[in-house]
């Protein structure tokens, strides 16, 4: 029995046709809309992939993309296809193509149902793509002397003044690293000998942070050095002066805003998904109502419209007993071939009479 029959005339054919040209091109519009996410969210992965340890971050806008240029392309084909659809002596040019085609269209929604699902999934790859960024992206803030690396304090600052963040997990991430250059200390200073040879590595570290740290929204001025002594400012405890220093981790804070944007992107390719479904599945219907005209002189004549041509339990096993025909097949030949070496390789036997 197939699976969703639906009995057509002529008026329900062309009306389905006519219904299936707009559908396209609204999904031409929506691929198009697909591409621009894609593009926009490359544009914003782009701008901070100093902070960012790999490129895989971009599997998923490069597959918006793709799939924004791949609905476009199918729609548009299928639109024509449906306008075509209407005259009999124009679709019959587009029949031979119009099974390896629905068998594209279903290949297509695998994929962006895919590129859906990846848009939720991308956050546990991006926050270790950005722990790992940030950190090295903090220890190079100090190097504005260094060619290639000169414009990562400009980039870092930058980066926690828009976010309101500090640090990669909070600010006290900036005291275990030397972010001051060396060209701004002295050395001859007492207090800079001693912080040097304080610690193994013979770095200049200090309870300090960058000015980018800091939060305007602070009742007094910001302190940024000293940061974890009491008795070095007036009326003061670190441990309770939430506003002064932004005290989030710029990797919580562009993790979030990331993960918000795609999950929004993944809403929004969700719906085009079941829009494109919709399309298939009228488009599948279309096809065979025309297909199954009896009479095809008489276009007014009753035709029958499926899905499948048997239920999904009998398709499921025709697909299960062709793959074992294939396995056999494959066997057979592999069998075959063998026997032929062994006989090529036997040698006759030679029967003296004496």
């Amino acid at each position: 029995m197939a699976l969703l029959k639906v009995k057509f005339n002529q008026k329900k054919r062309v009306k389905l046709a006519q219904g299936l040209w707009l559908m396209n091109w609204f999904s031409v519009f929506a691929g198009i809309l697909v591409f621009s996410m894609g593009l926009f969210l490359k544009i914003e992965l782009r701008k901070r992939s100093e902070v960012m340890d790999n490129s895989e971050s971009h599997f998923v806008p490069n597959s918006l993309i793709l799939m924004g240029i791949l609905s476009c392309a199918f729609n548009g084909f299928a639109g024509k296809i449906c306008y075509d659809s209407l005259d009999p002596a124009k679709f019959a040019k587009w029949k031979p193509m119009l099974k390896p085609y629905l068998a594209l269209c279903c290949v297509f929604n695998i994929l962006i149902f895919f590129v859906a699902l990846m848009c939720f999934l991308m956050r546990g790859s991006l926050d270790s793509t950005l722990a790992q960024g940030l950190k090295n992206g903090m220890k190079f803030y100090r190097d504005t002397d260094t060619p290639g690396r000169c414009f990562m304090k400009k980039t870092i600052d930058m980066l926690q003044i828009e976010f309101k963040c500090c640090g990669n997990n909070g600010y006290k991430d900036w005291f275990e690293i030397q972010w001051i250059s060396n060209r701004y200390l002295d050395f001859s200073s007492k207090e800079v000998k001693d912080r040097i040879k304080s610690n193994v590595d013979g770095r200049y570290l200090v309870d300090g942070v960058p000015f980018s740290c800091c939060n305007p929204s602070s009742p007094r001025p910001c302190i940024q050095y000293q940061v974890t002594n009491n008795s070095a400012h007036y009326s003061y405890d670190y441990q309770t002066e939430e506003l002064n220093l932004w005290r989030r981790g710029c990797r919580e804070a562009l993790l979030s805003y990331y993960s918000g944007m795609m999950s929004s992107m993944g809403a929004v390719i969700l719906l085009v998904w079941l829009f494109e479904m919709s399309v298939m599945v009228g488009l599948r219907l279309l096809h065979t109502s025309l297909e199954s005209i009896a009479n095809p002189e008489d276009p007014e004549c009753e035709s029958e419209g499926w899905i499948l041509e048997n239920s999904l339990k009998d398709t499921f096993k025709s697909a299960l007993e062709n793959l074992k025909k294939l396995g056999k097949f494959n066997q057979v030949d592999a069998g075959a071939e063998g026997a032929e070496g062994e006989e090529g390789g036997k040698t006759p036997a030679i029967t003296t009479v004496s």
